[in-house]
């Protein structure tokens, strides 16, 4: 593995050295979470090394959990002891996640505490079911907040419409944020807006901002996937763009959240402790074989950001990944890739929205197949 290293800001654990490819990143000032959450990995101490080689957090959502309770036995033993409760099999899962949200946040709480709150955390997400639904992701996500009773966990809201406002409110309230399902610079811009409102009434109604935390995950290879696809159905005209607008758009956020960060607006909310909402990379596993299976990890990484990476990627990674800083990139090419497709007849609002469709149906799904697995091991 190549390693280039230079110092960042933000969430680097005090005086810890770089080591392997998780260190290596962190100090280029990028953190990595991991995009899997299983209750093995806790018990056997799996989740402990990791975090002492340099992971500084975790993602769930149904996906994760639907793999970890159907693709392992770490759960049959509470699942027979909870046969014959009278709670739904809904009631079972959400409890099941909770207690392995709780344990993971636990393992990685000297990392929130020795970065004051920039780091560490673990995420759950609201039902898919609410992605459309204001009011509900509120409510769920403040029950969710209460019952894992954890300072460095993250609520996962989908960044639709819907749930920009649910957002904000959620953040007045001091609830951290990981703000998921986001394809494009316009959602983004919305939810950056929406945590410098949330901290801005915050500190008009004289409470703190210091521990309030907020990532935006954009997904990277989705965006290749489907502009590809829609590429191929319209001929060959665009086949040199294939495989270029994940990236592209993803250097557009970055450039669009430096601009913020570097606003009076900002410098503002910054000098009351106000932390980052860093921009998260998510969806950074390679789905065409054809592209190299770590692009989205090396194209991508910068100061003050986080790239989710699923295990399977991590060890590829690890073995032959290059670290060195990449971010913000070529700007203007960036610009000129976005524009070139656009002009070619893909439409950026519709691959968008239907990338935010298919991932709140594929959540979802997952939901299901887990509370079917749930209901089946019960029996």
């Amino acid at each position: 593995m190549t390693t280039r290293v230079q110092a960042g800001r933000g969430a680097r654990t005090k005086d810890r050295p770089a080591v392997g490819a998780l260190g290596a990143l962190l100090a280029l000032g990028q953190s990595v979470w991991l995009d899997d959450l299983r209750r093995g990995m806790i018990g056997s101490g799996e989740l402990a090394a990791l975090v002492a080689a340099g992971l500084r957090g975790m993602t769930s959502n149904p996906a994760t959990f639907e793999q970890a309770i159907a693709g392992t036995t770490d759960y049959d033993q509470v699942l027979a002891e909870l046969a014959t409760s009278p709670r739904t099999d809904r009631e079972v899962f959400e409890a099941l996640a909770i207690q392995d949200v709780q344990a993971a946040a636990d393992v990685l709480r000297p990392v929130y505490d020795e970065t004051d709150g920039a780091d560490g955390f673990v995420s759950i997400e609201v039902s898919p079911e609410l992605a459309r639904a204001t009011d509900r992701s509120v409510a769920e996500a403040r029950r969710l907040w209460r019952a894992a009773d954890r300072p460095n966990l993250m609520v996962k809201i989908p960044g639709t419409r819907e749930g920009w406002p649910a957002i904000e409110r959620c953040l007045r309230e001091g609830i951290n944020i990981n703000i998921t399902l986001l394809f494009s610079l316009e959602h983004y811009h919305a939810v950056a807006e929406a945590y410098l409102r949330a901290l801005e009434a915050r500190v008009a109604e004289g409470r703190p901002i210091d521990r309030v935390a907020s990532v935006a995950s954009l997904f990277v290879s989705r965006v290749d996937t489907e502009v590809d696809q829609r590429i191929d159905t319209q001929g060959s005209a665009l086949a040199d763009l294939q495989g270029l607008a994940g990236i592209a758009n993803a250097r557009l956020v970055y450039t669009a959240f430096l601009e913020i960060t570097r606003s009076e607006r900002w410098r503002a909310l910054e000098a009351l402790g106000a932390k980052v909402q860093r921009p998260l990379w998510a969806s950074t596993g390679t789905k065409n074989p054809a592209y190299s299976d770590v692009r989205y990890i090396e194209s991508l990484i910068g100061p003050d950001t986080v790239t989710t990476i699923p295990p399977d990627t991590l060890r590829r990674f690890e073995d032959h990944g290059i670290v060195a800083p990449t971010l913000p990139g070529d700007m203007d090419l960036a610009r000129r890739t976005l524009s070139a497709l656009e002009s070619g007849g893909i439409d950026f609002t519709d691959v968008s929205r239907t990338l935010e469709a298919e991932g709140i149906d594929k959540f979802a799904r997952a939901l299901d197949k887990v509370l079917g697995v749930i209901r089946e091991r019960r029996k």
